[in-house]
């Protein structure tokens, strides 16, 4: 068993929660507190009705999310949001959540290990956000688009939307999971022929055609499942706790 506040402590200090900005009402860190020592973790990309419930009825005591309960500004507790607290505090279950924190780490970073899984190196980073947080990572490739395409198709588990405005071999490729789509321009001034992100909108097709860049879409869900899971390992490691993956894909 684990103390939880020790266990968020050990989070907040790996993921280096205070040095890393997000977006307004994104908190990171302990969301939801509990009594119980913690003896099993579940983690999961999203903290949801579905997700929570299926921790609870998992006897789990912690649930490890990259998007968290809150978002923008405070919600009331009806609806929706009253539910998913009741489901909380029925189970007496904390939930601890990293967004960008999680997103950029350098070693169980979303960005970081999909790279590691289309067998890529990670050489710098790119997409600056806001001024302040380069959000996305690049590396050198080798590799025809069509390969790029089913390598991502293999280890997402999706299929894949390509915009084919660039070159149709891979010398540079930039990644950004999640919804990066408007880090498109970025990515071109870069020096960048292809982009790797979750989800974009309708203008990004006429962007990235103008600019000559290969855009591929690889699914905002499948593209952010890496790094909790990651996460998850490591900090079962560290506390010696039972842990699982709640894979619930949106298919977006």
């Amino acid at each position: 068993m684990a103390d939880l506040r020790e266990i968020a402590e050990w989070l907040d200090d790996y993921l280096a929660i205070e040095a890393v900005p997000d977006y307004p009402g994104a908190f990171n860190g302990l969301q939801a507190e509990s009594r119980s020592p913690i003896e099993k973790l579940a983690c999961a990309t999203d903290a949801t009705l579905e997700t929570i419930e299926a921790a609870a009825e998992g006897d789990a005591q912690l649930l490890l999310v990259h998007h968290g309960l809150f978002w923008g500004d405070p919600l009331p507790l009806t609806g929706v949001t009253y539910r998913r607290v009741r489901a909380l505090f029925d189970a007496d279950m904390a939930v601890y959540s990293a967004h960008l924190p999680l997103d950029v780490h350098p070693e169980v970073g979303n960005n970081v290990l999909l790279a590691e899984a289309l067998g890529l190196s990670v050489e710098g980073r790119f997409g600056t956000w806001k001024r302040e947080l380069d959000v996305g990572v690049w590396a050198t490739a080798d590799l025809p688009l069509a390969t790029l395409t089913e390598r991502l198709r293999a280890v997402c588990g999706t299929d894949p939307h390509v915009i084919s405005g660039g070159p149709g071999h891979v010398r540079r490729l930039g990644i950004v999971t999640g919804g990066g789509g408007s880090l498109i321009s970025q990515a071109h001034d870069k020096g960048l022929d292809t982009f790797v992100t979750g989800e974009g909108s309708h203008h990004h097709y006429h962007e990235a055609m103008e600019l000559g860049l290969n855009v591929v879409f690889a699914g905002h869900y499948a593209t952010e499942t890496f790094g909790v899971q990651a996460l998850a390992a490591k900090l079962a490691e560290a506390f010696d706790l039972e842990s699982v993956f709640l894979d619930r894909p949106t298919g977006l």
